[in-house]
Order: structure tokens, then sequence, then C-alpha cells
């Protein structure tokens, strides 16, 4: 019987989040998959980042991550959402060859030591003293490990949805996994039942592009991983189309065909991402939406109409795709779908991802409630980090909502569950003004270099942005002038006596570093991306200061550690329904408690005190 360290169940991007990071801790691991050749598929949208997304991505690459580095090799169209505001909300996007992703992916995972790919489906899994030890394939073969990840992602369960019309599959082409979901449910977990869909394909041949607007990328592109300055492969344009009022008249005529009106779903589908149904019922007002036109690849006519996604019958699809601008005699390649799948009540997991009443069980990606590929490789990562720690035999790796948007996404998971799947936004974070996407690397990659996760190409990498940062900052610390010295060099100050340092100057919103440098010419020789990353930490500067003392006080609640066995039942002065709410989420510390729904300061102060005597207790 083979034997590995850890053992990931899944090659999509949760899976080789976590078998990667699992691998560069010098784990031996195995990711086990239906078919090799599917690694790294995008199932869904061909595109990686966005808008909370984006920040995700340049966390796992800060980490060492794959996705930043695959997204690069693959992206066609890079744009910088948001960039008209501040760089706290400023999301990078890339539209990926979905080809050139997957290839990407495949390759970077063949040249990972310590990384075995086994082609086999789970069916069970194996358990040891109380702990789970392995897997057991559905050909009967046996394979041992210390700890075990499943990243299943839609299969567990799974049905696809098209009108009427329903069939059993972890995505289009795919069949689900039935023996290791029935196995879960014998494992007394709280499981539910989710959806997510997707738009038809189509033809871009078949597509009048010659009468649609083009979105072009953006003239410099932002790129996702810290080791790239610029685009790898060929650049290109969208389109964009519209719904109209014909299309949602067929669209409402037709709702009691949908799959997921007609009453044959009942998982809860993502709010922020709605299907073309939702958009017509929800949104009645509007007689228009913007759809965008995403070719799937350099060498592939395929076209993911990106605003669409369906669950209604082909023939209707037909009528309202046709029904759009530019799409009058568009052929459909696929069809859209809706799929239902099974999940696990995040709740039941640590901050390190594993079960806790199954230790050695570790769950990344869809299986938590999540949507989108950044979300399940952002979890990814945190498993097969703490799996190979586990392994190792050292203490887990927490990322805090203080320091990364990783955090913030899984403290939300498993102290407030989900209700519908889980997508990350800026506004889910508190300190968004300290998490932006362009300092990822300066707020994890230490953590990395620490942990043994960080590769010597990635930390030199680093080393030597930070030793540039810091000889800039200093230069610019070093430069001192007074008020009126700043209004003779054109800049507007308050006239109140105080010097300040050019690094200050900076941080005012009509004082860029290129007028800097005019007045100051020994600041040329401050490489451009240096000069850039100054200005952005200059700009919050002030902003900081004030937001590390919010930081602080989180600190002291989360240094409040709650037992595991702590008892909210009974727990006089917490009403009955906080005590259950508190019972199944299991904070593990005060910080997570105050962010349990529906947790009051009160019942903080009755928690708190009863740590308090707890504490008095022991000493006595």
């Amino acid at each position: 019987m083979k034997h590995f360290d850890v053992i990931v169940v899944g090659g999509g991007h949760a899976g080789i989040e976590a078998a990667h990071a699992a691998a560069r801790m010098g784990a031996q691991t195995a990711l086990i998959t239906l078919k090799a050749d599917a690694i790294g598929v995008m199932s869904c949208n061909p595109a990686i980042g966005g808008l909370g997304k984006g920040h995700l991505v340049r966390e796992i690459d800060a980490m060492d991550g794959v996705m930043g580095v695959a997204a690069d090799m693959a992206g066609i169209q890079y744009r910088l959402l948001n960039r008209r505001k501040g760089p706290a909300v400023q999301g990078p996007r890339a539209q990926a060859d979905r080809k050139l992703y997957k290839a990407a992916s495949q390759q970077l995972t063949r040249n990972q030591k310590n990384l075995e790919v086994i082609e086999g489906e789970v069916a069970d899994l194996t358990t040891e003293n109380g702990r789970v030890s392995g897997v057991v394939l559905a050909d009967s073969t046996r394979i041992s490990a210390a700890s075990v990840i499943l990243t299943t992602g839609t299969f567990l369960n799974g049905v696809i949805h098209i009108g009427d019309q329903r069939q059993s599959g972890g995505r289009m082409g795919d069949k689900p996994s039935i023996k290791l979901a029935q196995r879960l449910a014998s494992l007394d977990l709280r499981l539910g039942r989710l959806k997510t869909g997707t738009p038809p394909r189509l033809n871009g041949k078949t597509i009048n592009w010659d009468i649609l607007e083009s979105q072009p990328g953006d003239d410099d592109p932002v790129v996702f991983s810290f080791l790239n300055k610029q685009p790898l492969v060929k650049q290109i344009s969208c389109g964009i189309t519209h719904t109209n009022e014909k299309t949602h008249d067929i669209i409402r005529e037709n709702l009691n065909r949908s799959a997921m009106y007609g009453g044959h779903i009942d998982g809860v589908g993502p709010r922020y991402c709605p299907s073309i149904e939702d958009k017509v019922v929800r949104f009645a007002d509007k007689t228009s939406h913007q759809v965008f036109l995403e070719p799937e690849g350099l060498d592939d006519n395929t076209v993911y109409p990106n605003g669409i996604s369906t669950s209604l019958p082909l023939e209707i699809q037909e009528q309202y795709v046709r029904s759009m601008r530019g799409l009058e005699n568009v052929e459909i390649m696929q069809p859209g779908y809706a799929i239902e799948y099974d999940y696990v009540d995040p709740r039941s997991l640590s901050a390190a991802l594993e079960l806790r009443n199954q230790p050695g069980l570790y769950l990344a990606g869809q299986i938590n409630g999540t949507t989108g590929y950044e979300e399940a490789a952002a979890q990814g990562l945190v498993a097969g980090l703490n799996a190979a720690l586990s392994s190792q035999r050292r203490a887990p790796i927490i990322l805090s909502r203080t320091q990364s948007y990783i955090g913030v996404m899984i403290d939300d998971l498993i102290t407030r569950g989900v209700t519908e799947p889980y997508r990350m936004f800026t506004s889910r974070a508190e300190f968004r003004l300290s998490l932006r996407a362009d300092n990822a690397d300066q707020r994890l990659t230490p953590i990395a270099i620490e942990l043994g996760c960080a590769s010597q190409e990635r930390t030199q990498n680093y080393l030597r942005k930070e030793n540039a940062l810091s000889a800039g900052k200093a230069k610019m610390d070093a430069m001192v002038i007074t008020p009126k010295e700043a209004v003779s060099h054109g800049f507007k100050v308050n006239q109140d006596g105080q010097r300040r340092s050019v690094f200050e100057l900076l941080s005012y919103p009509d004082i860029t570093f290129d007028l800097l440098a005019v007045a100051f010419p020994d600041l040329n020789e401050i490489d451009a991306p240096i000069a850039a990353q100054l200005s952005k930490d200059a700009l919050y500067a002030n902003y900081l200061e004030r937001q590390s003392r919010d930081i602080a006080a989180m600190q002291r609640d989360e240094a409040w550690k709650i037992p595991a066995d702590f008892q909210y039942l009974n727990l006089s002065g917490l009403s009955n329904e906080l005590q259950q709410k508190l019972q199944t989420a299991r904070p593990s510390t005060l910080g997570q408690a105050a962010r349990v729904d529906g947790v009051t300061p009160a019942a903080l102060a009755l928690i708190l005190a009863k740590l308090r005597q707890g504490r008095r207790e022991k000493v006595a």
C-alpha cells in the first residue's frame, strides 16, 4: 500500500493549490483526480481575478502559490477594475486562454517536486485511532496518508439541470462523486445543497463583431504574479452587447420552464452572480443588461457570454440569445446549465480548514460553500499548508483577517457559515486600506519564507524589492523641508512652520512622485516600480496609523483563546438562540465569537467573565 504525507482529492483550483502548497513544504503529496488531463480546467468563466477576487490571487502568489503564475501564462486581456478609485479597492482581472491555463497548470504540476498525480475515483475514507488515515479508490486500491484534503468542487452528488431535464454530473461531460458523498453523509456532518450556473457557449464565427462595441484591455496591464512585469502572451479585445425588452419578454414567458423557477432545484444560488432569469425577475424595472462576449482562447472560436447564465431549455436559450444585437444568427456550441451539489457547513471546520470532529481531514473550495476559482484556490493553499504542517507535527498557520483577505474569508466561513455561495468582496474586510492587492507580497511573503514554502526565486525577488523599498523610503524620509521651501517648489501645504519629509509630501493627493522628482533630482535614482509602490504606501500612511489601533484592539480579542470544550449551553445570561449559534460555530477566540451572527457586547462580556473565571480556577 502506497503511503503519502498528504493526499489531495480533486484537480480543480483548490486541489492544485493544496497539492502544490503541501509539496512546497516538503510533504510527499498525492493529487488524486478522475482524469489527469483535466487538471486546471476552467469549468465556468475563463477569467481570473476581479474585485476582491484579485486580492486573493495576489495573496496566493505572495505565498508562492500557483494561480497567479498560471494566470499570467494564459492571460490574454488584463484590466484593473476600479482604476479610477483608490488602490485599496482596485482589483486586477485577466481574461484567460482556457487551453493555455490548463496547460500551464499541468506543466507546473509536473515540475513540482514531492508531488505525484494519481488517476482514480476516491470512494471511501479510512480511519485509524479516530483520525482519517487515507482513502480507498473505486477499484479498491488503498492509499494511506497522515492527512487528506477534499477539494471536490461541484462533484458531490452533482446534478446538472437544463430546463426540466436533469442528469448526474460534476460538470458538463464529467460524472459526479456519489460514493464519496455517501461516505461524508455517514460522518454525521451538517450538509446542504447549493447551486451555480453557467451561460451557453457561443460560436464566435457566427457573431457579427462589426456592429458591436469593442472592449480592449488596459494600455498598462497589471499582471498577477509578483515574479512578472508584463503579459506573457498576445492580448485581445472582448465585445459588448446587451439584453433588451424582447430578450426579457422571451425569458418571462418561459420562466416556468427554467429549472430554478420550475421548482426542480432546491439549492441556493449565488446572489452576486445571478442567472439571467434572476436578473429579469429581481430587476424588473431594467430594460437592458450588459453582456460581455469573452473569447475563450487565441485559437478557439468559443465565446463565453458573461452575464447570461441560465437553466432554461436549449430552444429557449437559442431564442433569447439571438434576440440580442450582433447575435442574431449565433450558434450555441454548448447549452448553459445549472448545477446543484452538496456542501459541508463550514462552521464544522477549524481556522486551519480541518474538520473539528474528523482530525486529519481537511476541506477546501466549493465543498465549504464558496463560489469562484479564487476563493477555492485560497482555501486550497491554507488547507495544503496545514495538512503538511500537521504531517510534520508543526503548529498550524492561521492567517487572520487583520493580515489578509484569505483570513477574512476563512474567518467568515467558520464563524458565520453560509446561506448562499460565498463570494469575496473588498467590503468584507475591515482593514482593506492595509490589505491591498499591490502590497500582498509585503504582507505575506515573509510568512511564506518563515514557513519554508517559498522558493529561492520567490525569496530573492522579495528581498530585492524589500531592500529597494526600504532604501527608497529612507531616502525620502531624509529629505525634509519647511513649508516655505515646499511652496517655492510649487507644493501647496499649510504654512504652519512644520517641517515635512518628501515621503509625507507624497501623501498629498495633488503631489505625485514625478513632481517631487523634478524638485529633488536624487529621487530619479529610485526605479519606477518602487516609486509607484512607495506612492501607494504614502497615500495610506496617515490612515494606517489610526487603523493600526483598531487592529491592535482586534488582536487583543483574538488573544483570548476559547477552549474547544467550552460549553455555551446553559451559560447563564445567554439566550437559547445564542447558546445554539455559539455551540454550532465553536469559535476558537473571543474575536471569532464577536463575529458570530447575533452576538452582542453583553454576550461577549458573559463569555469573557467565564473565561476569566476558568483562568483563575486553573491558577488556584
